[in-house]
């Protein structure tokens, strides 16, 4: 739902309150005591009570109170227990407006609360990736499958260091507070091996003992590593969808390692063991790592986003503003919420 869809729909339930007791007065009005309409007033504080504080209801309740003891003694109901009882039922439903309104409000500051413990995990998790390193400019998109939330089981990180950029982006199986434990436990090793191992070989091996030191079998994460110096790019391929290069004069390439790796967190059971592969990756080229919620996304009809059909939204000089525009292509390709979190890496090797 968008911003203006928002407005207008709390708009809308603004103006529930007033125009249920206008038409109730109305209706009062016209068919007189005998129908008995006049405890529908309580309609007014009941539609209060779906937005804003517990004023607002209660406000309604005092006007609708009012309106109904103006209604009784126009129509003479306060001669029997009528006008009595449908003032008691004006009140009760205040009363449950005003409380319902009261819960919402304290839920709502709970939620509030929560929502800013995770844009604090998210930056400790997922902290921003420098925009540019040495000779790279880079991007990171992340979008959750899960509404509201800020953060998942896809992963990604850049570091500098002196072996070169090295960088990784991955996917943990499964959803939930889970794959967010197992995701930093991937991201806290990662950060700690990238400065000393000696290779991308190395660096997933230590990756992998941590993994399977902390989940013990129970989860395991697709990723990909790559590192980047002297125009190439060295990738180390862990059950990962393939990197995209888009070159310089705009062809498309996925380059493929000879043999797939385990996940990390399922190397002790055997398999063939990761193998390092390289790519040239010079001035004007692109590098989009990415994880399968991008090629996965389908539209109503089933159809997987055409990632490489699409490298054209990435021509753009500002290579965030044109990572936002592939993003935004695979929400409209999807029209509706994602079924998997979708996260996206860019480096473009900047022409000097």
């Amino acid at each position: 739902m968008t911003r203006s869809e928002q407005r207008h729909r709390a708009t809308m339930l603004a103006c529930f309150p007033a125009v249920a007791m206008v038409i109730v007065t109305l209706v009062d009005l016209t068919a007189g005591p005998t129908v008995g309409f006049l405890p529908l007033v309580s309609l007014g504080p009941a539609f209060a009570g779906l937005i804003g504080t517990w004023r607002r209801p209660a406000l309604t309740g005092v006007a609708a109170l009012v309106l109904c003891v103006g209604l009784g003694m126009y129509d003479g109901l306060f001669d029997t227990r009528r006008g009595f009882t449908a003032m008691c039922s004006v009140a009760g439903v205040t009363v449950a407006a005003v409380a319902a309104a009261f819960m919402r409000g304290r839920r709502e500051e709970e939620l509030a609360s929560v929502r800013s413990i995770a844009e604090v995990a998210q930056r400790v998790l997922l902290r921003p990736v420098p925009p540019s390193a040495g000779s790279l400019r880079i991007a990171v998109s992340y979008t959750s499958a899960v509404a509201e939330a800020r953060i998942g089981g896809d992963l990604y990180e850049v570091v500098s260091t002196p072996h070169g950029i090295r960088v990784i982006v991955g996917d943990v199986q499964g959803k939930g507070l889970a794959a967010v434990e197992t995701a930093a436990v991937v991201l806290g090793a990662f950060r700690e091996a990238a400065h000393d191992a000696r290779d991308l070989t190395e660096l997933g091996t230590r990756l992998e003992r941590s993994v399977a030191r902390e989940v013990n079998g129970e989860k395991f994460v697709t990723a990909v590593l790559a590192e980047v110096r002297d125009e190439e790019v060295v990738l180390l391929n862990h059950g990962h969808p393939a990197p995209m290069f888009v070159r310089r004069d705009g062809t498309v390439d996925f380059p493929l390692p000879t043999a797939y790796a385990l996940p990390l967190g399922l190397g002790l059971h055997g398999g063939q063991p990761p193998q390092p592969y390289r790519a040239r990756f010079g001035p004007g080229d692109q590098l989009l790592l990415y994880t399968d919620g991008v090629t996965e996304a389908r539209d109503r009809t089933g159809t997987f986003y055409p990632l490489g059909d699409r490298t054209a939204l990435l021509a753009g000089a500002d290579a965030q503003a044109a990572l936002e525009t592939l993003r935004e292509d695979v929400v409209r390709h999807v029209d509706g919420p994602l079924h998997d979190d979708a996260a996206m890496l860019l480096l473009r090797y900047h022409q000097q």
